[in-house]
């Protein structure tokens, strides 16, 4: 009989054996399970950081860009303002009609630069979000608020204003 007490031992060792290795598998796919779900995570996690330096490189580079062209708008305003008062006797000088084609070229580079001049000519209707009222005529009537005349150019970068035209404004 001692062989058959051999094997009734043998099988409740062996159950046990079967049950750790139950154990260690359950163990293993929850650890697993657990490692699959960090990567995720981590994977999500980079992707997101990637997006945001990204998106924060074009706002640098916009901001820069716009830093650049506000530098140059003074120069350009200088130069028109010149042009505006050139000498009757110059008038049909070649180096001022040379100063002139100055802004006609700068305006052509802006435009590459996807820099437009804001429209302020008189008889434009105000617009707040483009224009900004330095004078207003108090004395005229009228329903709808125009420009009487542009003081100083207002450009757009991409369709936002980077700087307001600065307009005298009337009623009409």
């Amino acid at each position: 009989m001692a062989k058959n007490d051999d094997v009734t031992d043998a099988q409740p060792e062996e159950d046990r054996w079967e049950e750790q290795e139950t154990n260690d598998e359950q163990q293993a796919a929850d650890v697993f399970a657990e490692l699959t779900a960090d990567l995720q995570r981590t994977r999500a996690d980079f992707e997101n950081y990637r997006k945001r330096v990204e998106a924060e490189k074009s706002q640098a580079r916009s901001a820069g860009e716009t830093a650049a062209i506000l530098k140059l708008l003074p120069v350009i305003d200088n130069i028109e303002r010149a042009i505006a008062h050139v000498p009757e006797d110059l008038q049909d000088n070649v180096w001022a009609k040379s100063v002139a084609g100055l802004t006609k070229q700068l305006d052509k580079s802006l435009e590459g630069l996807n820099v437009r001049r804001i429209d302020a000519q008189p008889g434009t209707t105000f617009d707040p979000e483009l224009h900004e009222a330095i004078q207003f005529d108090e004395d005229a009537e009228g329903d709808s608020e125009v420009i009487a005349e542009e003081l100083q150019a207002g450009y757009t970068l991409g369709g936002q204003p980077i700087r307001h035209a600065m307009v005298k404004v009337t009623r009409q």
